[in-house]
């Protein structure tokens, strides 16, 4: 009898770990995309009792929205716990910016423990990338973090606007978040479809655009990105840690997606450019500039010229050579050689740039044979007028 009884009692206890782990499935919805993982942040921060979480996106991300509310879910998952928490977030930034500045932003502040990225909005919106554009960006991001950090967990969350959700009601998946799955997929990196959540629900009946708050989403529609990223690493933390856990790296793929993703992108300072008297590296007098200018960018140092004719030379080792630049309403067009080749005009000049000096980064050339290269760059003449729109701001360059 006792023996029927322990072998019953064995059964009722694996049944019960097997509900479990269904019950933990089951809570996850089909906009929930976790690929395994994530055990690092937890191991330092049940363990160690410190953690280091850096928040990277454009204006959902910088705003006070879902990031905090993230935030404080963590602190009260982990009382104990002494957290940084970092804002890497810049308005109207994509994914190659944000590859670009990941060192400097994120990477360069110490350990980081767990990394959330937004980009999907700003890839379809502002940056306008192709699939090729959204891929070499996140795969800049993700590629860069495992590569230089490999114990930092990532977590992207796919946010939605009004052409993007039009999309997914229409049964289509919006560009920019195939890419970037396409990129996580191959990199086991777990993402939230809050893009298809917000479409499922409105189908529902249980939430409208309006109450989600549209693209700069409402504290109603940043909840829902929360109730998201807490579902899926409760599922994944919902195991009690083994007592000799440990944290490990998963395995890089050999090969990237595509290999001139910016996984080795950088800044490089525009003051170690070799220019004419006609440029400027200085604080340019924003009063008496027109368009208006965030905050973020005040006090900062740029690389400035407005006069035709006017050359720049940089020294750079890799295969891409591009600018970031604050592009306002008096923004330009630049002629750009490299290596002695012929010039080509790159537009600096925005659909955003109107009222706004715009944050954005434009790429010179991106397939470039590895090695170090010479770009000259140079103020163009209006085509049409020669009272036309002719100035340059330059905040870094980038290199990957």
């Amino acid at each position: 009898m006792f023996f029927l009884n322990k072998r019953l009692a064995a059964v009722l206890f694996f049944a019960g770990l097997i509900s479990l782990g269904q019950a933990a499935t089951a809570e996850l919805s089909r906009n929930i995309q976790y690929r395994g993982g994530l055990q690092n942040a937890r191991i330092q921060f049940e363990q160690e009792k410190t953690g280091r979480v850096a928040f990277i996106g454009g204006s959902i991300t910088q705003m006070n929205g879902y990031r905090p509310m993230v935030s404080e879910w963590l602190q009260q998952r982990f009382p104990d716990t002494k957290f940084e928490f970092i804002n890497a977030g810049i308005a109207s930034t994509c994914s190659h910016t944000g590859a670009f500045r990941l060192d400097d932003h994120v990477l360069s502040r110490g350990r980081i423990d767990l990394l959330f990225a937004e980009f999907a909005v700003n890839d379809d919106q502002d940056a306008r990338h192709t699939r090729r554009g959204c891929i070499i960006g996140m795969e800049g991001i993700v590629r860069q973090v495992k590569t230089k950090q490999p114990l930092c967990d990532v977590v992207v969350t796919h946010f939605v606007n009004p052409g993007m959700l039009k999309q997914i009601q229409g049964g289509k998946t919006p560009l920019s978040i195939e890419a970037h799955e396409d990129v996580l997929k191959h990199y086991r990196v777990s993402s939230l479809y809050l893009a298809r959540e917000v479409a499922d629900r409105i189908q529902a009946g249980s939430l409208t655009w309006a109450k989600f708050g549209g693209t700069h989403p409402k504290p109603a529609g940043n909840a829902v990105a929360r109730e998201l990223i807490a579902a899926l690493l409760g599922h994944a933390w919902a195991r009690p840690l083994p007592e000799n856990a440990g944290k490990g790296a998963q395995l890089l793929p050999i090969k990237p997606i595509d290999p001139v993703s910016f996984f080795n992108g950088r800044f490089l300072s525009p003051g170690l450019a070799k220019r004419s008297d006609c440029w400027k590296w200085h604080v340019p007098d924003w009063k008496n500039i027109p368009g208006s200018l965030r905050s973020t960018f005040a006090g900062m140092k740029l690389l400035c010229a407005d006069q035709p004719g006017s050359e720049v030379t940089i020294e750079f080792e890799g295969h891409a050579i591009g600018a970031y630049v604050l592009a306002g309403p008096d923004a330009g067009v630049l002629e750009v050689s490299i290596d002695g080749e012929d010039y080509k005009r790159v537009n600096l000049y925005h659909q955003y740039s109107r009222g706004l000096h715009y944050p954005r980064t434009v790429m010179f050339a991106t397939d470039l044979k590895p090695g170090k290269h010479t770009a000259q760059i140079r103020v163009a003449l209006p085509k049409r007028s020669t009272t036309g729109n002719r100035t340059a701001r330059i905040l870094q360059f980038t290199v990957n």
